[in-house]
Order: structure tokens, then sequence, then C-alpha cells
């Protein structure tokens, strides 16, 4: 049982940045605009996180400052999209490769060092007293990141607007059908630049989950891939939240399994990149099952 319960703590921590990195393309690509970025975004989370607790000795005001980073890569992804009519996925690589420069550039210049940054105040965990001594499920509330209640909340926020509101119905509508909506007065650019800045803010925390949760430091392109799981997962979800979040918690799975993979025989090369054949496997196998929104990359004027 004890071991189950490491297994499961474990898993849950390995969700969070995956789970909402395949919520910000859900996000931005049930309104029709394609989000390769993710990864960029959470890099640029990732090291705003860092450095707002660095020049504020504080982990609270680095979690913001990621939030408000990706929200602005978020506009400008928007911007070169839906206003200068960029490729939409030469703009997300694009981002990612600008993120991973800038990110190198500016660690260099903050702490003069290169490979990682000084550490600084991270986000502690938390104990539920009672709750986290449950069978099984106390492993959600046993030295859990608040990161991992926040993401919950977010997917079932999500879930609520896109299903339980008006608004929700008209942005899904604009990723199946844009020019209707357009034509039925909705501003469906205002809805598109709103959800990227949403993803983007979304894609800042899950970046500053790895540098102030996971550790305390910036360390170059510490996200290793895990935007594109998210992308991945989102892709295997069905571009629906709840689905973002189950599919988000099987790449989890894989990704723990690495930690008990090294007691066995098996080269340390095979294990490290199990997750991501997994992801290229589901892909395979599942993406071209899954039915994405109609409109997914088309443009209004």
């Amino acid at each position: 049982m004890a071991a189950l319960n490491n297994f499961l703590a474990l898993m849950l921590q390995l969700s969070v940045p995956i789970v909402l990195g395949a919520l910000c393309g859900t996000i931005a690509e049930r309104g029709g605009v394609i989000l390769l970025g993710v990864e960029g975004m959470m890099l640029i989370g990732a090291f705003a996180g860092v450095a707002g607790s660095f020049f504020t000795g504080s982990a609270i005001a680095g979690v913001l400052l990621s939030a408000a980073a990706g929200a602005v890569i978020g506009l400008i992804y928007a911007m070169f999209c839906l206003k200068w009519k960029a490729h939409q996925s030469v703009v997300g690589v694009g981002v990612n490769l600008f993120a991973s420069g800038i990110t190198a550039v500016l660690l260099k210049s903050i702490w003069h060092t290169e490979g990682m940054s000084d550490p600084v105040e991270a986000v502690s965990s938390l104990t539920v007293p009672g709750l986290c001594n449950i069978p099984v499920i106390g492993a959600l509330f046993k030295e859990q990141s608040p990161y991992l209640y926040v993401m919950f909340f977010l997917v079932a926020a999500v879930w609520i607007l896109f299903y339980k509101t008006k608004y929700g119905l008209r942005y899904r509508a604009i990723g199946d059908q844009p020019h209707a909506v357009q034509t039925a007065g909705v501003p469906v650019k205002r809805y598109r630049y709103i959800a990227m800045m949403a993803a983007g803010a979304i894609a800042g925390l899950a970046g500053s989950y790895l540098s102030l949760s996971q550790n305390n430091l910036f360390v170059t392109d510490m996200t290793a891939g895990r935007g594109f799981m998210g992308l991945a997962a989102n892709i295997f979800g069905g571009w629906q939240p709840a689905g973002s979040l189950g599919a988000g918690m099987v790449f989890a799975v894989a990704q723990a399994a690495r930690f008990y993979l090294t007691d066995f025989a098996i080269p340390s090369q095979i294990v490290q990149m199990l997750p991501y054949v997994i992801t290229l496997l589901i892909l395979l196998f599942v993406g071209k099952r899954v039915k994405g929104p109609e409109a997914l990359g088309e443009l209004t004027d």
C-alpha cells in the first residue's frame, strides 16, 4: 500500500505541467488557433517565476510574474496569428526557439552563469491533516504542491465556462464555424485574443511549477518536452478540459514509471525516452480517430 501511495503521489506531481499544458491547447485550439508554442510559453514562465522570486524574495511574486509573462506571450502570439495573418504553426515554432534563446541570454545577464540560476525562494508543499491518511486518495493531500489544487480548479473552471455558459457556447462555435458566428455579431477576434492570453497565463503557471515548486531554480530548457506532451494530451483528450486532465494523467503515469524501472537491467537511455515514445504512439494510433475543431487554423477577416 505504501508503494502504491508513493507512486500515486509521484504521478500527481508529474501530471501538473502536462495537464496545464494540455489545458492551454484546449483553450486556444477550441477557438481555432493552433498553439504549438506551449513549450516556449512554459519555458518563459519558468524563467519569469525564478526571476520574480529572485528580485522580490517572494515566491508568490514569482508565480504572479510567470502568469503575467505567459499572458503577454499569448497576446503577442495572437497578434502574429490574428492581426498579421502569420502561419500559426510557424509562429509556434518561433516562440519555442525564441524562448530557448532569450532565457539562456537573460540567465547569463542576471546570474552571470550558464546552465542554471542561483537558488530562490520556492513554493512550499502542503499536507492536509486527516485527509492525508485516507488509503489511496490520501496521496492527493500529502506533501503536494498548491499547484496541484490550482490545476484541478482550472480544469473545472474551464469545463464550466465551456459547457455551462453562453460565452463558452459561442467560443466553441468559433472553433467550428467562425464566419457564421461572426455574421451573428459575435466579436470573434476579441474572444480569441482573450483565450490566447488565458492560455498563455496557464502555460506560464505550468512553467513556474517546474522552477518554483519541483525545484527552486531555473535550468536551461528545463521544460524538456512537457509542453509537447501537453499538446499530445490535448489531442488524446479530444480537445476537452476533462479529457485533457485524464490524458495528462496517463502521460504522468508513463513518466512516473521511469523511476521504478531503474531497478531492472534496462539501459537508462531507454527508460528516459519511455514517456516520449508513449507520446508518439498515442498520437499515431489515437490522433487520427479524434475529431478536433473543424476550423482549426482558419482565420476571419
